[in-house]
């Protein structure tokens, strides 16, 4: 029998259908797709550690460069230029001479030179070339080349890292979306069991509290959704601090994943010891320390340097109570040798090799660590690896059997077989195989993706 429903349940349906039917009706505009491929090319790009990265390179190129050796002369110039203007007075004390006209002894008069000019320019250039050094700037130029390598090596090992960041948030972004689209799937079953519920109680077939719980349910599936799309945005945001750019750039995410074949993988851990960038940092830091030893050795070798200068003068002087003023011009070629051998320097050098040595052998200890700390990650990796690609199988075999029962128990709930409350339990019990299943794929492309970059691979491989 038809019962009537009172005012405080019919303000109850009401608000709920509002909240269903007006708080998703809107569609988001449609935003442009950020294929895996695009996401890297931003990050490489635009990305400010990898920019920072990458100007420590342009750092160490200079660095390395044949101006930056030693190999090559030094030439310095120098000139001068002098002027003097003064007035000049010679007095002759107690000496005299005939006087022509009265044939008097007179004294000496003074002798007045005004404005007496003198000048003197001169210029010079001066070559200072370093013949042969103890062999030192070889081996720092050598240095400096691996101190490049070196900061290469860095910048991949950023690059690396970076990658991994992003497509930690890339995928947890994959898995949000797909979380919505599960979620959205929910909440239609929910208005459906909504309307169904509500029809029931109209015409006598059911009660209020199940039109109740059909909309408590709604309402968590809404706010679900909402949730939801707020973890999402917030991880396009962080996506893109990654990328570079604007805050409010969103987009769509590629949910397609790709896996490594297996036995590319295992052959990717027997190269390993040649292609991961933390053990090629460690063996260009052992060759940086052999070259150290190598210039702290030069200091037992003596040193020939050549030298030579050509300069130009002219000086012109102010004449004198007794000399007119002269002009005088030079010019002047120099060369010169000189050897210089520090036959004991107080043990300076003896010093520097020393800890030079156990410098290096400090570096051989770090190196076999190194390998050691590197065989177990790799271990680890591919453990974390094959567990979670069985997880992902059993969550897609999950899925599977909640489907059957869902669907079985939608069927049943329809005809009134089962409660409301059972058909919801399956209803949830999908939504979490669901949801676990994308977690589960996701998770298992990353554990693939640290299992690349123990192995050095990470960049020569597909996403």
């Amino acid at each position: 029998m038809y019962k009537k429903i009172t005012s405080l349940e019919m303000k109850k349906i009401i608000l709920c259908s509002l909240l269903m039917g007006g708080v998703f009706s809107g569609a988001f505009a449609q935003e442009k797709l950020l294929t895996k491929d695009d996401a890297i090319s931003l990050v490489l790009e635009q990305n400010f550690g990898i920019i920072i990265a990458k100007n420590a390179i342009d750092v160490a190129s200079n660095n390395k460069s044949l101006l930056n050796s030693g190999y090559l002369p030094t030439l310095s110039g120098a000139s001068n230029a002098n002027y003097n203007n003064g007035d000049r007075t010679t007095e002759f004390p107690r000496q005299f001479i005939d006087d022509p006209t009265t044939g008097l002894k007179v004294p000496v008069p003074n002798n007045e030179l005004l404005g007496a000019e003198s000048r003197n320019y001169g210029a010079a250039l001066n070559l200072n070339y370093n013949l042969f050094d103890g062999l030192g700037r070889v081996f720092n130029y050598k240095k400096l080349k691996e101190q490049y390598n070196l900061t290469e090596l860095q910048a991949r090992e950023t690059i690396e890292n970076t990658i991994v960041q992003l497509f930690n948030v890339y995928y947890n972004i994959a898995t949000l979306t797909e979380n919505k689209e599960v979620l959205k799937e929910v909440f239609k079953v929910s208005k459906s069991r909504i309307k169904r519920t509500q029809y029931a109680f109209e015409f006598g077939q059911g009660s209020m509290l199940e039109l109740l719980n059909a909309q408590v349910d709604a309402t968590n599936d809404s706010i679900n959704i909402i949730n939801t799309e707020q973890q999402l945005k917030n991880s396009k945001r962080d996506l893109n601090v990654l990328l570079g750019q604007e805050l409010n750039t969103f987009f769509e995410v590629d949910t397609d994943v790709i896996f490594t074949p297996q036995k590319d993988l295992l052959n990717f851990m027997e190269t390993s010891k040649s292609a991961n960038v933390s053990l090629l940092k460690q063996d260009t830091n052992l060759l940086i320390n052999e070259y150290d030893i190598k210039v702290a050795k030069s200091g037992y070798l003596p040193k020939i340097g050549l030298r030579g200068s050509y300069g130009w003068n002219y000086a012109q002087s102010a004449p004198s109570a007794f000399f007119p003023g002269i002009n005088n011009t030079n010019f002047d070629l120099g060369l010169s040798l000189n050897l210089t051998w520090n036959i004991f320097d107080g043990g300076t050098s003896s010093v520097r090799i020393k800890n030079s040595k156990i410098a290096l052998n400090n570096q051989e200890i770090v190196k076999q660590k190194l390998e050691l700390q590197i065989e177990r990650d790799l271990m680890n990796a591919l453990e974390v690896y094959q567990n979670r690609q069985a997880v992902f199988s059993i969550q897609e075999k999950n899925v599977e059997t909640n489907q059957n029962n869902f669907d079985r128990s939608k069927e049943q709930f329809s005809l009134g077989s089962i409660s409301s409350i059972s058909f919801r339990q399956a209803q949830i019990n999908l939504m979490n195989a669901q949801t676990n299943k994308n977690r589960a794929k996701y998770d298992a492309k990353l554990a693939e993706l640290q299992l690349l970059q123990l192995t050095g691979q990470l960049l020569n491989v597909e996403f």
